[in-house]
């Protein structure tokens, strides 16, 4: 499924979601149900602003853009974020009074039931936005997935902090269990924010993913560098945006090498790094042998 249709059917599984849980709230009065309800309008609204992350990010080059709208999607999560935060400081707010002064939650069981029906689709939806996103490597879609998946972690330690409530009769257990909650979405705010403030910033990409590069490029150039034909690559450069990972290094050959040659070992690296990373932008700059370096990721 592509990231606009997926995150289209997260906009419609999260309003459902989000009327089962404020209906468990209302049945209960429950607070940390209440914080539990308005995490889900957070999904509702991050997974709007995802949707036109990614509308936008699909658009072609232009002469304004001519490396493409990719990053607006980082936009997106680091707007999930600042809205986790904000959905954080309402639920401390609301659990604040019921810490003072405790009270007993009406229509537990009916509540929960309704509660739990909820997490169930929340899980299905959070699984499926992650699988897809990783596989269209959209950071938008894999971050509404993962805040779902968090806010069914955090549903699930809701329903079994007020099942114990219940049981024990200690009902300040419910304004904690909201307090709690804030917390950890505070904690997946950050996280989200971080990640995307790499993405905005040209961080390189994870190490794992460098070294298949410089596996692919090894292998690629292995037989040329015994020959004499290639003599080093050194400062490799990457960074992300989106879907796309761009590469860029500098390519040492003997200096009597010709035009056409060095443009021949360009095209076998440039299809080498295509087979090994979907979406990948390479840059290389041909230099003559006396400005080999011999350091930093060298051709043996």
């Amino acid at each position: 499924m592509t990231p606009i249709r997926a995150l289209t059917l997260s906009l419609v599984v999260a309003g459902v979601v989000f009327g089962l849980k404020w209906l468990a709230y209302a049945l209960t009065g429950s607070v940390a149900l209440y914080s539990d309800a308005l995490e889900s309008v957070v999904n509702i609204v991050a997974a709007g602003a995802a949707l036109i992350a990614v509308l936008v990010s699909r658009r072609p080059a232009d002469s304004n853009h001519p490396y493409g709208h990719t990053k607006a999607e980082y936009f997106s999560a680091v707007l999930e974020g600042v809205l986790i935060v904000l959905a954080a400081l309402a639920i401390v707010r609301e659990a604040w009074p019921k810490l003072i002064t405790p009270e007993p939650i009406a229509e537990l069981g009916t509540g929960m039931l309704v509660s739990l029906g909820a997490s169930g689709l929340n899980a299905l939806l959070g699984w499926f936005l992650i699988r897809s996103g990783r596989k269209a490597r959209s950071p938008a879609v894999v971050a509404d997935g993962q805040h779902i998946l968090t806010d069914v972690w955090t549903s699930v330690g809701v329903l079994a902090g007020i099942g114990l409530a219940w049981l024990s009769g200690w009902w300040v257990l419910d304004p904690l269990l909201a307090i709690a909650v804030a917390v950890n979405i505070l904690w997946v705010g950050w996280r989200l924010v971080r990640d995307s403030v790499g993405g905005l910033m040209d961080e390189s990409i994870p190490e794992q993913e460098l070294a298949d590069i410089r596996n692919a490029l090894n292998y690629a150039l292995g037989g040329l560098a015994s020959e004499g034909k290639v003599l080093e690559v050194h400062d490799l450069r990457t960074r992300r945006a989106g879907p796309r990972t761009f590469v860029e290094f500098h390519l040492v050959v003997p200096g009597g090498t010709s035009v056409e040659q060095a443009h021949q070992i360009c095209d076998r690296l440039e299809n080498a790094l295509k087979a090994q990373i979907d979406g990948v932008h390479t840059t290389i700059h041909v230099e003559p042998d006396h400005k080999a370096k011999h350091s930093t990721f060298r051709i043996s």
